[in-house]
């Protein structure tokens, strides 16, 4: 009966299941190194109750390489990797589920919010085809943890569940860090707004009431002790908008002003950068720039040359921006509700040093697609009736041939084009070198694009506890990230530290130097043309645009 009710959403949330889900494994083209440390780790976990560091079961962080990425996207893993085993569809189905699963959320909340099925199903449809929602719910990245359950617990927040929107909000924390600064300001936001409503719900329904404040004391009592943690702070030291980098443009702008000393320390200081600066990235995020034109600056976060949102929606988003304006300030509450929500949500990608950072500002979504669909019906409601169908109808033929084009980009030219940017080529060495390995007595494998151990751990899979045990495990710190230079018969070289020479010493970064002299079998993973003289070449690696990525060679072979 439900179904036969609601057959559209379900064709909507089908449709979005199906763009997110088809050739999952091929695109994007291949796991990054976030990727399979997330997956590694959770198979660490799974196989041993520890990560990669000796760590059991992380629960404010994980350290993975220094970064310390928030833990419940691992255990969100788990199940999937025990079902599928380690590997590319293990890691990513979860994301794909909680892009499809957010679909469905968000038509709640817009139903919830406007009372209106037409205006609900139109948002969760754009929700369900939008480059903003669609491109990260391919792959792993935290933030699909953090949209999914920021959109649920609002849903549940509107139709009146409030444990269980309190139990979803305080998930956000422990989903990815911009919700530790979002979710505590729109929690005391909503609190605001409701707390007549809530308070009625704690005097009327006790027993409820007190599982609330259970849940919230649970979630939001440790955060500040969470924070004060210098792991839990290991990301933000790197993006903070005042950074070293500010720091010396601060002092070089005083040293070439003109104008008196004092005057000078007024006008370049740090509270004044921040604020300058904060100002400038906060109203981007509102821009057609970011949003419909050119998307974000990072290729692994959005097509590039691509907007967030499809152009056809530029007017109708800032039609619908007007509207929930102008509702919330007719004091409607939740029309309150999404002007908050979305005023609030750019601010923790406001204060870091990234212009145009798709993933810290996605607790924006979807109020976006909200705000089309309300700006599309406003439209369609000044048009006179026997002019809507043919105007709909030209709209959604736009609508469609965008679409389409983008997914042509995304699914064609963005997997050859962009590969590089996915450290594409890793699993290919890796089969190899596993082919190979009891061929040679060493394997030296180039640090040039990123994190060589990683994809091994992976890729073989290697078991947890020996690599945690290995006596041969060289590990160091370096610049706040964390570095292996060796284990087991494996030794990371930085590119530029290869020897160009026969004979010459090969040194990794801690400071190790070993040989693949005389009688020593070395193997060797290196970027194109960058290894010694007398090496043989065995295989070439190729990024999907037909340009190299790895040659492999043997100083064995050329002896023999």
């Amino acid at each position: 009966m439900w179904l036969k009710k609601h057959w559209l959403l379900v064709l909507i949330v089908i449709l979005g299941f199906i763009l997110r889900f088809v050739w999952i494994t091929r695109v994007p083209p291949s796991l990054n190194w976030d990727e399979v440390s997330h997956g590694w780790n959770a198979y660490s976990i799974l196989k041993t109750g520890q990560d990669e560091w000796g760590k059991a079961f992380p629960i404010a962080n994980f350290r993975a390489y220094g970064d310390y990425p928030l833990p419940l996207n691992l255990y969100f893993t788990i199940p999937f990797i025990k079902a599928f085993g380690l590997n590319t569809l293990a890691i990513r189905l979860p994301h794909v589920l909680l892009g499809t699963l957010t679909i469905l959320s968000s038509y709640f909340v817009f139903l919830g919010v406007t009372k209106r099925k037409d205006i609900s199903l139109l948002g969760a449809f754009f929700v369900a085809i939008d480059p903003w929602l669609l491109f990260p719910s391919r792959f792993v990245l935290q933030s699909n943890l953090s949209v999914f359950f920021i959109t649920t617990a609002v849903a549940l927040f509107v139709n009146g569940k409030f444990p269980l929107s309190f139990f979803a909000f305080g998930l956000t924390l422990f989903s990815y860090h911009t919700t530790r600064i979002f979710t505590p300001i729109f929690l005391l936001a909503l609190f605001i707004i409701y707390r007549r409503e809530l308070l009625n719900f704690f005097k009327h329904k006790r027993l409820l009431g007190t599982i609330s404040l259970v849940i919230l004391s649970v979630f939001l009592v440790p955060l500040p002790f969470v924070l004060s943690n210098p792991e839990a702070r290991a990301r933000a030291n790197w993006v903070f908008l005042v950074d070293q980098s500010a720091i010396n443009h601060i002092e070089t702008w005083r040293q070439s002003s003109k104008l008196p000393p004092k005057l000078a320390r007024l006008l370049y200081n740090r509270p004044v950068y921040f604020v300058e600066k904060f100002a400038q990235n906060y109203v981007d995020y509102f821009s057609p720039q970011f949003l419909f034109l050119n998307g974000g600056t990072q290729y692994q976060f959005s097509v590039p040359g691509w907007g967030l949102l499809y152009p056809v929606n530029l007017p109708f988003f800032y039609i619908g921006l007007i509207l929930v304006a102008w509702r919330a300030i007719k004091k409607e509450k939740a029309y309150q509700l999404v002007l908050l929500w979305l005023l609030l949500a750019p601010i923790p990608a406001s204060i870091t040093n990234e212009k145009y950072a798709v993933l810290r500002s996605t607790s924006m979504l979807p109020i976006p697609q909200l705000l089309s669909a309300l700006g599309v019906f406003w439209a369609v409601d000044k048009i006179a009736r026997k002019w809507k169908v043919v105007v709909l109808a030209a709209y959604f033929l736009v609508l469609f041939g965008f679409v389409e084009k983008y997914l042509f980009n995304y699914f064609a030219l963005y997997r050859s084009n962009y590969s590089w940017a996915w450290q594409y080529g890793y699993a290919f060495m890796v089969d190899y070198v596993k082919l190979h390995y009891k061929e040679y007595d060493r394997v030296v494998i180039t640090k040039k694009y990123g994190e060589p151990h990683e994809f091994l751990l992976f890729y073989w899979p290697w078991d947890p506890a020996a690599y945690r045990k290995d006596s041969k495990l060289v590990r160091h710190k370096l610049s706040d990230w964390y570095w292996i230079d060796r284990f087991d018969k494996f030794y990371f070289v930085n590119d530029w530290d290869m020897p160009r020479v026969a004979g010459g010493e090969w040194r990794v970064e801690s400071g190790e130097t070993f040989s693949c002299a005389g009688a020593t079998r070395c193997l060797l993973v290196t970027s194109p043309g960058n290894y010694p003289s007398d090496w043989n070449k065995l295989k070439t690696i190729f990024f999907l645009d037909g340009k190299p990525v790895f040659d492999i060679l043997s100083n064995y072979e050329t002896k023999n």
